[in-house]
């Protein structure tokens, strides 16, 4: 399907809507972009939705990438959390 909006929740509470610019056999979410080229912004976009998604850009030459939120991201998260909490 295209540009499906659906609710963001956490823990019972929706948090807002996320809407996504195409939906593959209602599992896989894919960004489009029309960019000079697909930077971290992107990736950090889509992994904000998902912990695996794919870009296609089709901008002056096209790329695609898939992400995958994997254990060492989760890591590094928990380290950055925890380093920010003992710096206050």
């Amino acid at each position: 399907s295209r540009q499906s909006t659906f609710d963001v929740s956490f823990r019972g509470t929706v948090l807002g809507e996320f809407r996504a610019d195409l939906i593959v056999d209602g599992a896989v979410i894919v960004e489009l972009k029309a960019a000079q080229k697909i930077d971290l912004a992107h990736e950090k976009q889509v992994l904000n939705y998902v912990e695996v998604g794919l870009i296609f850009n089709f901008g002056p030459t096209s790329q695609f990438r898939r992400l995958v939120f994997g254990n060492e991201r989760k890591v590094n998260l928990r380290v950055k959390g925890a380093m920010a909490a003992t710096a206050d």
